[in-house]
């Protein structure tokens, strides 16, 4: 699929790129059409892949769903889930999003999300940064994940655990009696942040 006939006035390193980039975009066209489309695991050494899909669970987020909550849509055509990835080369990055809504009040939901969250670390409190937390942001390593510019919705709630490199975040917003949330999975990794 992604031949070429070799140049001279034109760099193969250049050409590479975008044959791959041709060959990603046309994977990725083929995922959109066909549904949710999942390649080479990117552990794989060496592989390349990409995942488009409008289908996200409690697996992918790596967090479990309040109980009795369900899925939230804001416009009947809109999907309460997303899961995105593209890999290659040892770098890439993976998205899933699930948009959920729950009768509880937002501090209960908040409650259950602290402790989900503590199994990757320590939990940040994005919502009201304490003075403490942005002294600690300083003087962070690179790899630690901080609050950064990272801040609810007026009147919500933001909570974040892990890295840098793989972070969970769980967003929740009053919804009436009840609460709307998010959860957010995110993973980048490059071969050159390992050496």
């Amino acid at each position: 699929m992604c031949n070429y006939a070799s140049n001279e006035n034109r760099s193969s390193a250049r050409l590479s790129f975008v044959c791959t980039l041709i060959c990603v975009f046309g994977l990725a066209g083929a995922c959109l059409i066909s549904g949710p489309c999942f390649a080479q695991e990117p552990e794989k050494e060496g592989g390349l892949g990409v995942i488009l899909s409008d289908k996200a669970g409690a697996k992918d987020v790596g967090l479990p769903l309040y109980p009795g909550s369900k899925p939230h849509k804001d416009k009947s055509n809109d999907s309460p889930a997303a899961h995105l990835g593209l890999w290659g080369g040892g770098s890439g990055f993976k998205l899933a999003v699930l948009k959920m809504e729950a009768g509880d009040p937002p501090e209960k939901v908040a409650a259950f999300y602290k402790k989900a969250l503590s199994k990757y670390g320590e939990v940040l409190d994005c919502s009201n940064p304490s003075p403490d937390q942005s002294d600690t942001e300083k003087k962070s390593s690179s790899k630690t994940l901080t609050c950064g510019d990272d801040k609810p919705d007026k009147g919500g709630l933001l909570f974040k655990s892990g890295t840098k490199e793989k972070q969970h975040i769980v967003a929740i917003q009053p919804n009436g009696q009840g609460s709307l949330y998010q959860l957010v999975a995110l993973a980048n990794w490059s071969s050159d942040n390992e050496k």
